[in-house]
């Protein structure tokens, strides 16, 4: 399917690796030109160099930490014009209220929830001034599950959505859409991580992680290609009349 998306520019956060990486790929096969950043360089350069074999279009990368307000701005400014945002970059750690500590909680937020917020704050002005544009915001299901086990991700996830929702609800106006994407348990490095500690809590051996990956719904947990797959879609004029909500993939768990 032709999403009609050639000629494009999307700006791609962790987009080294998991979905990001996957968002990447996808896009350029549809002729996007892609801007990937993440913490690793190294990491990043490999992905690039994985994504331009895909296609002959520019593939750029810029190292960057995003839990820090100038390092936002330098993404941006050397971003330059961009059509398409995917925030996708954040790893909130596991644990319960008393498990995760006042300082890891703010740094988690720092890169997840107010480095969303600060990108969107960076590139809305400049799309609106360019005519418009679409921000995909990849977020995470447990802000609709709640697990206790996970509460500084599930409260950060929930205040996302209600950022996606809320500036969604508004963009029109300068014809940007905004939405949301909730992935379930998807195969990546990220959580394979997650899932390890799931099963030391609750099985007492990390190394029984697969169990839980096994009883998800199909017998399989999620593909990035998959959530990729919808960041595409969404990102596209074919769903030009989609702005303020969020979709959950999570095979119906």
């Amino acid at each position: 399917m032709d999403l009609h998306l050639a000629g494009k520019r999307a700006l791609i956060t962790g987009g080294s690796k998991g979905i990001g990486r996957a968002t990447a790929e996808l896009l350029v096969a549809e002729g996007v030109d892609v801007v990937l950043v993440a913490r690793d360089a190294a990491a990043l350069d490999a992905a690039a160099q994985a994504v331009r074999a895909r296609r002959q279009v520019a593939v750029a990368t810029i190292a960057a930490d995003l839990s820090r307000e100038d390092e936002v701005a330098r993404v941006a400014a050397a971003a330059g014009a961009v059509d398409i945002l995917v925030n996708n970059a954040g790893a909130i750690p596991p644990g319960g209220l008393l498990a995760v500590d006042n300082e890891t909680w703010r740094r988690a937020w720092d890169l997840k929830v107010f480095g969303f917020i600060s990108l969107c704050r960076q590139v809305y002005p400049a799309m609106a001034a360019r005519g418009g544009g679409v921000i995909v915001n990849v977020i995470g299901a447990a802000g609709e599950k709640f697990p206790p086990g996970y509460i500084a991700g599930a409260a950060g996830n929930a205040a996302l959505m209600a950022f996606t929702r809320a500036l969604g609800h508004a963009s029109q106006k300068d014809n940007i859409r905004v939405v949301g994407i909730n992935p379930g348990a998807t195969a990546t490095e990220r959580m394979e991580m997650l899932l390890r500690f799931r099963a030391r809590e609750e099985l007492g051996d990390a190394e029984r992680w697969g169990e839980f990956a096994a009883g998800a719904p199909f017998g399989r947990m999620g593909k990035p290609e998959e959530i990729a797959a919808a960041v595409a879609f969404l990102a596209s004029p074919l769903s030009g009349y989609t702005t303020g909500t969020i979709v959950t993939i999570d095979g119906g768990a």
